[in-house]
């Protein structure tokens, strides 16, 4: 059995062994003794006590015991810190120059009561999160804006939050240790702090001009600073939005790339694809998609950089990347001239196909739309046995996407009685001879039945490798007084609107359009019958 005394600690009653009574006594006659000197001795001894109380009162309410052994008086001593060990940290730190530096715990969240405009909370969580209270309360204020949240979320937290009454409470706010280390450093910053309001009091007593200029000083350096502050995470949003931007833009790249290399056997068949060719097509768009992968992944990596003050790439790596981007143009360079130079020359011939005449003097023309095989694919393909005795059509909204139209048409007055179609053969080459034989190596279908003259929707190139601007320019030339109906699948093709005349004749659904070589060109033949009802209906409106 251990005898027991009953102690009060500022309002708290304690049951004691006598043994840590002794240590407890001796242990704060040392603290009474070092801060005897001080100004404020009384109330940082009550603060000490207060807190040696708390810590008391957890070690009973944790090990579920009546009466402090030495044991928790030992460990309380050990918390806050011998008087002795102070003494030295203090002096090794006047001698040295350096201070104590471990002054910061695990902080707890109160309501600031020093530093507030209206309850303190805003200042109480500034200090939780150690930054300016200023953010905070701009915060709220911003949170104002949807539906009144910030005055919500700031009552709440007003009725929820303890206010810091002690000086322990305070200290625990602000994460400093509450140890005699600690209490002392407290009650020094205070009295800075009382110092400093009694020379703002002092400033108060100054004239308003210079109290104005002050403030007017103070008011700039904080908005230069909220400025400062803004526009850095106005660019930090910017640049997460560009650099999202080419990171996807780096994505539909890869994408494109892999879908190239994939389907690259047939990609040289579809135009703009086939300016290059199956020769060319592999090194151009390898040196293309470096080219502008290289700089979209350096952008990338300088934006996250700047926008989450990452370590940016190493010297050897930029470096190495600048020399396979010189690499990737100097190639890029060297094919895309390669194939700038199968167009430097231009060459054409003509060939000449004479017409049957008509029996009436009337011509019909007609587009066709059967799909043109080489022989390759038709031996590929499989022609003859799998479409006997069929009719392969191409779409024409797919050929549009292909290559660019390569067929016109021109209607002109002949000067003979014969009716002829004059067929201008035309591509471009690296030389004169090159483009003819590019030219040569087409082929164009025409055909005549009778009075029905058909035209092939297109000019095929017998070579599908590499497109050289193949072309050809049919001039139908006809007779005086000749009739023309024409197809008005042929519209695209000719120089004329086929629909304008079918509308002059009112017949705007009609399949084709009734034309007449004059001396002054072709000309659209108006049937009589309209022509005067559309003058009987004008002069019924001016009457």
């Amino acid at each position: 059995m251990n005898k027991t005394i009953i102690i009060n600690i500022n309002g708290t009653v304690f049951h004691i062994e006598e043994n840590a009574y002794e240590i407890l006594k001796q242990y704060m006659t040392a603290v009474k003794r070092h801060f005897f000197d001080s100004e404020d001795r009384l109330e940082i001894t009550t603060d000490i006590e207060n807190r040696i109380a708390e810590l008391f009162t957890e070690i009973l309410q944790r090990e579920g015991r009546q009466a402090v052994i030495d044991q928790d008086v030992n460990f309380v001593i050990e918390q806050m810190g011998a008087v002795e060990d102070f003494d030295n940290t203090a002096a090794e730190g006047a001698e040295t120059g350096y201070t104590y530096s471990n002054r910061e715990t695990k902080r707890r969240l109160f309501r600031d009561p020093d530093d507030h405009l209206v309850a303190g909370v805003c200042s109480g969580i500034a200090n939780y999160f150690d930054t300016q209270a200023v953010w905070i309360r701009l915060a709220f204020a911003v949170a104002l804006v949807f539906a009144g949240t910030g005055l919500f979320l700031y009552i709440v937290l007003w009725l929820v939050l303890p206010k810091a009454v002690t000086r322990a409470d305070r200290m625990a706010m602000k994460g400093e240790k509450l140890d005699l280390q600690g209490f002392k450093r407290n009650f020094e910053e205070e009295l800075v702090t009382v110092r400093g309001r009694l020379a703002d009091a002092h400033e108060g007593a100054q004239p308003f001009i210079y109290r104005f200029r002050d403030f007017v000083r103070e008011f700039v350096t904080f908005t230069a600073s909220f400025i400062r502050q803004f526009g850095k995470i106005i660019l930090k949003i910017i640049g997460i939005a560009i650099m999202l931007g080419f990171f996807g833009a780096a994505i539909g790249l890869i994408i494109a790339f892999v879908a190239a290399v994939a389907f690259g056997q047939d990609l040289h068949l579809i135009f703009p694809f086939s300016i290059a060719g199956e020769r060319y097509g592999t090194w151009l768009y390898l040196s293309a998609f470096t080219v502008l992968i290289v700089p979209l992944l350096a952008l990338i990596l300088g934006l996250a950089t700047f926008v989450f003050n990452t370590r940016g790439i190493n010297r050897s790596t930029a470096s190495t990347l600048l020399i396979i981007w010189v690499c990737a143009l100097s190639t890029l360079i060297y094919f895309t001239t390669r194939v700038m130079s199968g167009f430097k020359s231009s060459a054409s011939f003509d060939q000449t196909i004479s017409l049957a005449p008509s029996s009436i003097n009337t011509y019909h023309l007609k587009l066709d739309k059967t799909r043109f095989f080489t022989a390759e694919d038709s031996a590929r393909l499989d022609i003859k046995a799998q479409f006997h005795g069929l009719i392969v059509t191409d779409d024409e909204d797919d050929d549009e996407h292909t290559e660019p139209q390569n067929l016109n048409i021109n209607i002109e007055k002949s000067d003979v009685t014969q009716p002829v179609l004059v067929e201008r053969y035309h591509a471009k080459g690296s030389t004169y001879e090159k483009a003819l034989v590019n030219a040569r190596n087409t082929k164009y279908n025409f055909s005549q039945k009778d009075s029905v003259l058909t035209f092939d929707y297109k000019l095929h190139r017998l070579n599908s490798d590499q497109w050289h601007a193949e072309e050809i320019e049919l001039t139908l030339k006809v007779p005086l007084n000749t009739k023309l109906v024409i197809d008005r699948n042929l519209d695209r093709y000719v120089h004329f609107s086929i629909y304008d005349c079918a509308n002059t004749n009112k017949l705007p659904d009609a399949p084709s359009a009734n034309f007449i070589m004059t001396d002054n060109g072709l000309q659209c033949k108006v049937d009589t019958l309209v022509a005067d009802t559309v003058k009987v209906h004008a002069n019924a409106k001016k009457f």
